[in-house]
Order: C-alpha cells, then structure tokens, then sequence
C-alpha cells in the first residue's frame, strides 16, 4: 500500500491493511508546513530563555531541573537509551508497523515541535522493511507507551535492535545495508517520539482485525451448527429484530437468514414438533449482535486514537502546553469492553459444541461419531474448547481499573492499556480454537444428513473444513485438524462472508 500522509486521516480500511502488509509512505506538502510551523515555534521558545518541559528540562519528577543549552540533544538521546528497557515477546513485525505509521501520522499534525527530517527517517525506515524490535511489556499506558516506544525510537538513531525480513540485527547494520544514517535528534524530539498511545492503540487495533476474523467464522459455525441439529431459522426472522432495535442484532440475523437461505436439510423438517432451540442457537442474533455493537464501537474509539496527538508537551501556535493526551485511558475501556465481546463469542461457541455432542439435545449421534462407545469421536474436543472458554473468562477481567503509581508519585495514575490490549490476543487464540473446534463439530453434524445438503454458502465452507479434516469415521487425533481450521480463521478465509457489516471492510 501507498500512502502519503497529509491532510487525510487514517481510516480503518488504511489501517487494516497496513497490518496485512507493508507500506511505502511519504509526507505531503501541508503536513510538512505544519510540521516546520511547530518546529519553529520551539525554536523561538529556546531562544527566549523560557523553560519548557522535556526541552529544556528532565523528565517526570525531574521536571524542574534545568539542562544546559549544549546539552539539549543528548538531553533526547538519553531519554531514549535510558528507557529502552521494555522485557517479554518481542510485538510481531504488523504490530510494529502500525505504531510506525499511527506515530508518523502523529507528528506529521504538527503540534510537537519535531523536524521533517525526523518524520522522513520514520517513513525510511517503514519503507525499507526495517521494523524496530520492540519487546510487549513494561508500559502502563501512561505517560503514554514510553519503554516499547523508546525501543522504536532506538532505531533511528542506530540503537538497539531491528527485524530486517524476519532476521534479527543490529539497528545500525540495517541502517547501514538500507543506505540510511542514525538521526542526531534535537531538542524535543525524544520526548516526541516516547510520548504517545500509539503501542498500546496498535495492540488493540491488531485485537480488533482478528476479532473480526473469528466474528465471522462463528457466524458461518452458528449457522451451520443449526443447520446440524435441524434447528429453527424462525428466531432469525426480520420482525423479531425490528422490534428491538439494536443494529448488530438485526444485522446478525441477517446474516444468519442468508447463510441458511436455501437448505434443504432445513426444509426436511419445517413442519417438525420442536418448539424452540436452546438459546445458543435461537439467540444468536442477541448474543452475537451485541458482540458487533460492542466491536463497532470499539473499532470507532480506536480510529480516533490512531489519528489522536497524544505526546506532550503540544506546541501550538501561541503556545506551548503540557496536557495528558499520552493517558490511554479510552484504549483501555475500549480493549476491556472488546475483552467481554471476544469472551463471549467463545462462550456460546461452545455451548453449541457441546449441544451437538450430545445426542440428547442434537439427535445426532453421541459424540458424533458411529459406533461411540468404541470411538470417543468430538468428546475431547469439546472438553478443550470448555477449557478454553473457561480460561478466557477469567482473563475478560478489566485491566483499566487497576492503576499504579510510578515515576516517585508524579505519575501517579495510570491506564494500563498496553496490557488490557495484549491479553486480548490471549483470548483470540483460544477463540480461535474455540470456533476452529464447532466448525469441525458442526460440519460432522451435517455429514449425518446427506444425502440431503445445506444451503450453497454453508456447502462451500464445509468443503473447505474437509478439505483440511476429512470426516471422522473412527477415532484419530483431531489436533492437526483443529490447527488446520484455526489456521483458516486467522487468515480472514471467512471474512468476506460479513463484510458487509465488519467495522474495517
């Protein structure tokens, strides 16, 4: 993708597909007049003798100590060496990308006093591939990502470490093999680079892409799980939806319609003696529309975010003023918020395992599979997606309540955003896995009805599930198949089934 950053804002389209693949980026001519206008603003600062935060002085507690005038630009560069100091699992080179692009964004609006040739470096870092290796803890989301931002920061000006094609390298050999220099910082632009939610926005913003990938997947599952069981298409009728009037219900259900439209296992039994369907399968509209509402408007907080100015101090044109846009309080609320959808989405996934398993409740074989007894068939299956699903609840607990004071009780409140974004991709791997295992159950389910077929969408998805787990006739370790399926879901292989009413399509 191409993409030069002037006027326009990052929509989430743009940002989905920075996360899917790499970008080449330029300045436009208006972001870069801004960019000099705030420059020179703190140029005159400096030479009025005025202190200023992170400028002229230390940092946090250190706030009123003055540094001297020769000293301003290893003032930045120490602020960048002493804070590198993130520790864990290095964040994926996507991940990295966005915080690139959304800090390059960032300083391109032209309140934070940096100069152009800083936010060139940036983008030729971006376009030559060169991601910062930028380990996933240490920051609590306030005064905004500073260790894992100060890890990107590093690589500019040739310390630390980068990924260069997957290989792990010294920053300065890659600037070196690209053709690139370190840059010399000036004044304020450490604090420009540290300052900022753009981590923990990237974290989240990752978080929600692939939540719409398993979103859909479950979608296509629920359907085809119902479909399995014979079950009703009549709680999915538009009047029942139009009557409440939540907009992801209705849009669920929807969907729900158009996946089952044309079943002829579902026209086998339109005139059956059930009443109604458990309500993992007659509430999928409520639970999962919710679980859209939710996404949706986590999608929106976080777009605001990615095009938010959240370094401080902010140089504005008559003043300079410190604030607290680095808190990342609103990433916070909205990764916990997206924490309950993603838990959710698992739950009643595996409740609609464990209805299929039991023949009880499904009419289909116990454990779907012939002859049980002597072949356990989903048994273990479902125990793991129970396990999964249990696990996930417990880590839906909301991180932006906790805080901790830091920096001797300057800092003395905090979001803990990067956190509440990192664990959701804990519980999307367990998701995944989650609805890797009903897909697998529900296209069982629907081998038990052929030779009558389901509806020509849910047809074309179980073709595909079979084409990585041929259908269990005896038993045989169904992990490879369950990695299969869930490998199909991280892909997006379903989104385009929802993109109509996916945030980011």
């Amino acid at each position: 993708m191409e993409l030069e950053i002037d006027d326009q804002k990052l929509t989430l389209r743009m940002l989905r597909d920075a996360w899917r693949s790499p970008i080449s980026l330029t300045i436009g001519d208006k972001a870069r007049r801004r960019i000099e206008a705030s420059l020179q603003k703190i140029s005159d600062v400096l030479a009025s003798g005025d202190q200023v935060y992170g400028v002229n002085t230390g940092f946090g507690l250190l706030a009123n100590v003055r540094v001297g005038d020769d000293e301003l630009g290893q003032l930045q560069e120490n602020l960048i060496c002493s804070h590198a100091v993130g520790v864990g699992d290095l964040l994926p080179d996507e991940t990295v990308r966005l915080i690139m692009l959304m800090k390059v964004n960032a300083l391109a609006r032209g309140y934070s006093g940096v100069r152009p040739a800083l936010v060139e470096a940036m983008c030729d870092l971006l376009n030559n591939e060169i991601y910062p290796a930028i380990p996933g803890q240490g920051s609590v989301g306030a005064s905004g990502d500073l260790a894992p931002l100060a890890h990107m920061a590093g690589a500019l000006i040739g310390f630390g470490d980068v990924r260069v094609g997957g290989q792990i390298m010294p920053a300065t050999d890659a600037l070196k093999n690209a053709g690139l220099s370190p840059v010399r910082l000036a004044p304020k632009e450490g604090l420009a680079l540290l300052n900022g939610t753009q981590v923990s926005t990237a974290i989240a913003l990752t978080a929600a892409f692939r939540t719409e990938h398993v979103f859909a997947a479950a979608l296509i599952a629920g359907a085809m799980a119902t479909d399995a069981i014979k079950g009703s298409d009549s709680p999915f009728d538009e009047r029942i939806q139009e009557i409440r009037g939540h907009h992801g219900q209705r849009d669920v259900a929807a969907m729900l319609r158009r996946f089952l439209d044309g079943s002829d296992i579902r026209a086998s039994h339109v005139d059956c003696d059930r009443v109604q369907d458990p309500y993992s399968i007659r509430c999928q509209p409520q639970v999962d529309g919710a679980c859209l509402d939710v996404l949706r408007h986590v999608c929106s907080v976080l777009e605001v975010e990615a095009n938010a100015v959240t370094d401080n101090p902010l140089v504005f044109k008559d003043a300079v003023l410190s604030g607290g846009n680095f808190h990342a309080e609103p990433v916070a609320f909205a990764a916990d918020y997206l924490a309950l959808s993603i838990a959710e989405i698992g739950s009643l996934s595996e409740r609609r395992i464990a209805l299929l398993v039991d023949p009880h409740m499904s009419g289909l074989p116990a454990f779907l599979v012939n002859e049980s007894g002597l072949n356990s068939g989903f048994m273990m299956v479902q125990i793991v997606a129970a396990s999964l699903a249990s696990e996930s609840k417990v880590l839906a607990h909301p991180a932006s309540v906790d805080s901790i004071p830091t920096s001797a009780n300057q800092e003395d409140h905090v979001s803990m955003a990067t956190f509440a974004a990192r664990r959701l991709h804990s519980m999307l791997d367990n998701v995944n896995n989650i609805v890797a295992i009903e897909l697998l159950s529900a296209a069982q389910g629907i081998d038990f009805h052929h030779p009558r077929r389901s509806s020509e969408i849910l047809e074309k998805a179980h073709k595909r599930i079979r084409e990585i787990s041929p259908r269990l006739d005896s038993d045989r370790s169904l992990k490879p198949d369950v990695d299969g399926v869930c490998a199909l879901i991280e892909s997006g292989h379903f989104f385009a089934d929802c993109d109509s009413i996916l945030p980011s399509a």
